[in-house]
């Protein structure tokens, strides 16, 4: 890599190399708690992150993530991309949306065989991210050589 392409590649702001990251890996483990304390992770199928990562899903009303996430909003994403070897966490608040005018926005039509009902069986997870932890090799974002401490993103929300 020469000089030049090497300083672009340190320019680019640590919140950009995350949402690279993110949709470069299409797929994402959503990790919400259980009621006795106990991680559950499951892949998703997300859209694509928002300029500040904030991120929908589209799931089944009636799943079990659903329900665990109404008892504890609190959940986190995993997003890896094997091609980079690079990696976004997110730690943040999730809520359940189940409005038309959101509903129709985040949709896929390939779902269609999945839910009957899209009034009574589709809705939406809305996930906020309160921080993140990024690793790219590519971008020279790495742990700390003796800690592993990850270069971090750390939101404000209104």
């Amino acid at each position: 890599m020469s000089c030049t392409n090497k300083t672009n590649v340190l320019k680019k702001d640590i919140k950009e190399i995350a949402k690279e990251i993110m949709i470069s890996a299409k797929n994402c483990a959503l990790i919400t708690v259980d009621s006795l304390g106990i991680a559950n992770v499951r892949t998703m199928d997300p859209f694509l992150p928002e300029a500040n990562l904030t991120v929908w899903f589209g799931t089944n009303a009636h799943s079990l993530k659903v329900k665990q996430i109404r008892k504890n909003k609190n959940v986190s994403l995993y997003y890896f991309d094997k091609e980079t070897v690079s990696y976004v966490t997110l730690q943040g608040v999730a809520s359940i949306v189940n409005t038309d005018k959101d509903k129709n926005n985040f949709w896929k039509s390939d779902w269609e065989n999945f839910y009957k009902n899209l009034e009574t069986d589709y809705i939406l997870i809305k996930f906020v991210p309160k921080k993140a932890n990024v690793v790219s090799e590519q971008y020279q974002l790495l742990g700390d050589s003796i800690t592993w401490k990850t270069p971090q993103i750390n939101f404000k929300h209104e």
